[in-house]
């Protein structure tokens, strides 16, 4: 199975499968490939855990 990695508008990051829209609010940030991958892309990317904060 192919996942993608998605992202939030709090630039929090997930993994969907890629035969599937994402959810409402999340949207793709570029990368595909197996779950494994797109783990450790999320886990190369994103390296702050704490959702973005609105100005």
């Amino acid at each position: 199975m192919s996942y993608l990695v998605v992202v939030n508008d709090a630039e929090q990051y997930s993994i969907w499968p890629a035969d599937r829209e994402p959810p409402m609010g999340w949207n793709p940030a570029g990368v595909a490939g197996s779950r494994q991958e797109c783990l450790d892309h999320i886990e190369r990317t994103w390296t702050d855990m704490r959702p973005r904060r609105e100005p």
